[in-house]
C-alpha cells in the first residue's frame, strides 16, 4: 500500500473519523502572512524558542512581557547594539531568566535577522519563500548564522511562527524508524536528507502540509 494512504487510514481508524482527524492537525499560515510578519516578531519568537529550550513554557511565557521590555521590543536594529555590560546587567533583573548564554543569543540573533534582512529583504520574506521540499536546508542556515538554534529549536520556531516544517520529536524518530527510512533520530546529513525525501513523497501524494503530516506520523506511536 502507498505509504500515504496507509498512514491516512491508521489515523482515521484512531480518530474515528475525518472531522476528528481534521480538528487535530494544525495548519500553517501562508506565504503572504509570513511576509507580512515584522522582523522583530520574529527576533522575539526566535529568543522565546531559545530561552523555553529546557524550562517549563509557562514559567517563560509568563516572564516574556518583562523580555520585550528589557530587549527593546526586540528591535533588530536596538537589540545588536547591546553590549557585554548590557548584558551583565539582565543578568542582575529579577524580572528575567538569567541565563548568561542565552541572554547573549538575543543580540547574535538579532544580527542574523539584519543579515537576513540585507540579503533577502526581511526575516519573513525569506523564510516565506523557502521551499518546504527543502525545509531541512532551512534549518541548517538558520543554526548555522544563529546562536542556540541546535537540535529541535530551529524547526519549533518555524511551527511557532507557522512556516509549514515537520518536526522530528521522539514519535516522529520512531515512525520513521518503524517504516525504515531512518535507524536512529536523524541528526547526520544523510538521514536528514532521508527524512526529507519521505516527507517530500508523503507530500507529493497528499497534497497536506509537513505540519500535519508528521503529526500524522506522531499519532502512529502508541503509547
Amino acid at each position: 500500500m502507498q505509504p500515504y494512504r496507509q498512514l491516512e487510514e491508521y489515523c482515521l481508524n484512531r480518530f474515528g473519523s475525518r472531522t476528528a482527524l481534521e480538528a487535530n492537525l494544525p495548519t500553517p499560515r501562508d506565504a503572504k502572512t509570513l511576509r507580512g510578519i515584522a522582523d522583530d516578531r520574529y527576533l522575539s519568537t526566535l529568543a522565546l524558542r531559545v530561552f523555553r529550550a529546557g524550562l517549563k513554557h509557562s514559567l517563560v511565557d509568563a516572564k516574556w512581557p518583562a523580555f520585550e521590555q528589557a530587549f527593546f521590543g526586540f528591535d533588530p536594529d536596538k537589540v545588536v547594539l547591546m553590549g557585554g555590560e548590557h548584558i551583565e546587567r539582565l543578568m542582575q533583573d529579577k524580572r528575567l531568566i538569567r541565563h548568561l548564554g542565552k541572554l547573549r543569543s538575543v543580540p547574535r540573533n538579532a544580527q542574523m535577522v539584519i543579515d537576513m534582512r540585507t540579503e533577502y529583504g526581511s526575516m519573513g520574506k525569506l523564510i516565506a519563500d523557502w521551499p518546504v521540499t527543502d525545509i531541512t536546508g532551512l534549518w541548517r542556515l538558520l543554526q548555522r548564522q544563529g546562536n542556540q538554534l541546535g537540535g529541535l529549536s530551529s524547526p519549533r520556531f518555524l511551527r511557532m511562527m507557522g512556516k509549514d516544517s515537520f518536526v522530528v520529536t521522539g514519535d516522529v524518530a520512531a515512525a520513521l524508524k518503524a517504516r525504515g527510512v531512518v535507524d536512529k533520530s536523524p541528526t547526520s546529513q544523510r538521514d536528514l536528507a532521508a527524512t526529507q525525501a519521505f516527507f517530500n513523497q508523503l507530500h507529493a501524494d497528499s497534497g497536506r502540509p509537513m505540519c500535519q503530516l508528521s503529526m500524522m506520523l506522531a499519532y502512529t506511536v502508541n503509547h
